[in-house]
């Protein structure tokens, strides 16, 4: 089975941010105690038809804002021409150019993110950025765009009006589908997150994404969250295959 409808029952965990008793998490933890796994390379079939190699650097990545920008031009700075394929035009013509709705983004350069390395590259395949992270000793999360390193988590804000008449902020932890991308993430020729093809990890997500978690949600909040996936995980192996509604697995796992 391929792709996963975009609805499907979901178990979601609400708690007070430890760190914060004024804030409010809500986290999908049908997503977070999936197998997903970024496949990049190994079966990825890249958001472009034809373009598998590009995974989903097909397009420029937007900034969140102004710091998420200047944070990548620093990092951009130490990359060499040993470790960036398109060091020379990025030196040349700068990394950053605007889309056509004036919003900043990474520059495009045939047909793909000035950032992403392609097949046959000497210095790795890949995104530039990741690479000097990995030789650096540094997260990857430090060096790349916003948008990059948080997917395949999506963070949203939320806050609602409580009776009484106060207000509650809710910060929404959940998986980053196809709508993230907005109205064009369904025309995306292929995408992982619920691809079955994807879920192939040795660990859950709330594992194998423990530094993009913690970065989004601070350390006291991922403990907090640790703790309901590994009761979620329990009691969907105490109950079996036929014990599970109300137990919401991720279609796209292997069952």
């Amino acid at each position: 089975m391929p792709e996963v409808a975009l609805d499907f029952p979901r178990s979601f965990v609400e708690f007070t941010d430890p760190a914060d008793g004024s804030a409010q998490f809500r986290c999908d933890i049908t997503w977070l105690t999936s197998r997903w796994l970024c496949v990049f390379g190994q079966g990825c079939q890249g958001i472009v038809a034809g373009r598998p190699d590009d995974g989903c650097c097909s397009l420029g990545a937007h900034f969140s804002d102004k710091d998420d920008r200047l944070r990548v031009e620093k990092a951009a700075k130490n990359l060499t021409s040993q470790l960036w394929q398109f060091h020379a035009e990025g030196k040349r013509d700068g990394i950053i150019e605007k889309d056509e709705e004036g919003s900043k983004q990474t520059r495009v350069v045939d047909d793909a993110c000035i950032f992403l390395n392609r097949p046959g590259f000497a210095g790795g395949e890949g995104c530039a950025l990741h690479n000097l992270a990995l030789e650096t000793g540094q997260q990857p999360l430090e060096l790349k765009p916003d948008v990059c390193w948080q997917l395949p988590i999506r963070r949203s804000f939320d806050e609602f009006e409580l009776p009484d008449g106060t207000k509650q902020s809710v910060v929404v932890i959940s998986e980053f589908d196809r709508r993230g991308w907005g109205p064009g993430g369904h025309d995306l020729n292929w995408y992982c997150s619920g691809n079955t093809e994807a879920h192939v990890g040795p660990d859950p997500v709330y594992v194998s994404e423990r530094g993009t978690l913690i970065a989004l949600m601070g350390e006291p909040a991922y403990a907090v969250l640790v703790e309901h996936c590994e009761a979620h995980l329990a009691a969907v192996a105490a109950v079996g295959p036929a014990g599970r509604r109300g137990l919401a697995v991720h279609p796209a796992d292997p069952h």
